[in-house]
């Protein structure tokens, strides 16, 4: 099928056309008929997979065709994303598909100037892209109104919670409307989630595009088992290796569980003449923009990044994820690795696992049914681990900041159970049976 055949209007295939989009991917065959006649929708859809579009495009014939204008300081379709990265991202998204529409688009997000924000949506805006926490402020100032919403997208609901904003969903909820069209995505759907769903959507249309916390086809996935202290070392052999002639590497996503250990992996690869950039919650808008935009255009071709970005980066050509340390919350692994293969291109994750990250591993294989398969320590690493400790420039020991962040987080997440020695696993990818695991509520760090 193409997006003639879905109902769309002129206009947007025509901006469709311009970027040469003409196939849909399944969640938007799925979605966008549903949208269009104005039912409420409940999906489950990882990112990558064409979900922005699958709500953003009937969304906008939807407001096109109702032929009205927007209420000064009041918005008419209203998105809800859990990070700046995301948001941005849709907001980019909707700009390009209204191209021809006439649709005016904002963005509302904690660490831009909310004078800003004010201004934007002064005069009435059609699309309103938000993270909770500035949308409220913008309310409680008396800057915006939601009364006039016509249409609600609430984007990464999982995602949302785990970073603790149930308590401001709940309150937006009150301020919309019972009237209203309300699209609902979540990567996830635990119970937890469809409590939330069921106090905003009605009698929705249920579309699905994956099982619940599958990993992507295309990444092929291995793990290391390497003492923490060794870990610097084996990443700086991993890169100076990939990024070589005879590597493969072209942008490398490298995860963290803490910010404060983001900062310290670029520090360590600085010392080791390797450049890369952080993007995490402490950094600033500003800061995080051009982190986000060097990766991009490649001239930094690698990033750290905490789980606030695991499903707000949306970067094409990333060859490799690696999980400098495994997260403590299993769910996290999926959309960490999420963020390669994408657009049909192929993949590879790596997994760092020291002793005390076994049980993490155990608790990642049971969710994704199946084991990941073990890649060696190199043959010389004993040696060239020693040689570059005793060249690279020293890294400050950790601050008492530092170790606060770690101990609060296995505190928060221990767990599930005592990891008892490494075990035998597979050397090849292969089924493990059981089903996933519980959800524990994540750390949003």
């Amino acid at each position: 099928m193409s997006f003639e055949t879905l109902g769309l209007s002129q206009p947007l295939l025509q901006a469709l056309a311009g970027k040469n989009y003409d196939t849909p991917t399944p969640i938007q065959l799925q979605a966008i008929p549903s949208v269009l006649e104005g039912r409420d929708l409940l999906g489950i859809a990882q990112t990558g997979t064409g979900k922005t579009a699958a709500f953003m495009l009937p969304s906008i014939d939807r407001l096109v065709a109702a032929n009205r204008r927007a209420a000064p300081r009041a918005c008419r379709m209203l998105v809800l994303a859990p990070t700046r990265e995301l948001a941005g991202q849709i907001a980019d998204s909707a700009r390009a598909y209204s191209e021809f529409s006439r649709i005016r688009v904002a963005t509302v997000f904690g660490g831009t100037s909310i004078g800003k924000n004010k201004s934007d949506v002064a005069r009435g805006v059609d699309v309103l892209v938000a993270t909770p926490g500035r949308l409220i402020d913008l309310v409680d100032q008396g800057h915006l109104t939601l009364r006039e919403v016509e249409i609600l997208v609430l984007d990464e609901a999982d995602q949302m919670m785990d970073l603790g904003f149930i308590h401001a969903l709940k309150q937006i909820v009150r301020m919309l409307p019972a009237k209203r069209q309300t699209l609902f995505f979540s990567a996830t759907m635990p119970k937890t989630i469809q409590q939330l769903a069921a106090q905003f959507i009605s009698d929705p249309v249920q579309v699905s595009v994956a099982p619940q916390s599958t990993t992507a086809e295309r990444v092929d996935q291995y793990v290391t088992f390497v003492q923490q202290a060794e870990k610097q070392a084996l990443l700086t052999m991993m890169l100076r290796w990939g990024f070589s002639e005879k590597g493969n590497m072209d942008r490398v996503l490298i995860f963290t569980r803490t910010k404060h250990g983001a900062d310290r992996v670029v520090k360590l690869l600085a010392g080791n003449g390797i450049a890369a950039n952080a993007i995490h919650g402490n950094k600033s808008q500003p800061q995080r923009e051009r982190a986000l935009a060097a990766f991009k255009d490649g001239s930094v071709r690698i990033l750290i990044a905490t789980d606030i970005a695991a499903r707000g980066i949306d970067v094409s050509g990333v060859s490799h994820v690696i999980n400098f340390e495994l997260p403590n919350v299993a769910e996290q692994y999926v959309h960490r690795i999420g963020r390669t293969a994408r657009a049909g291109a192929a993949g590879v994750a790596i997994a760092f696992c020291a002793d005390d990250e076994k049980a993490y591993l155990k608790d990642i294989e049971k969710l994704i049914k199946q084991r990941i398969a073990i890649e060696p320590l190199p043959a010389n690493f004993v040696a060239e681990a020693h040689r570059i400790k005793t060249t690279r420039t020293a890294p400050p020991p950790p601050t008492r900041e530092e170790r606060r962040e770690e101990e609060q987080g296995r505190r928060r997440f221990p767990p599930a159970r005592v990891a008892r020695g490494q075990g035998r696993y597979a050397n090849r990818v292969k089924p493990a049976g059981g089903s996933g695991g519980g959800r524990r509520r994540a750390s949003g760090r």
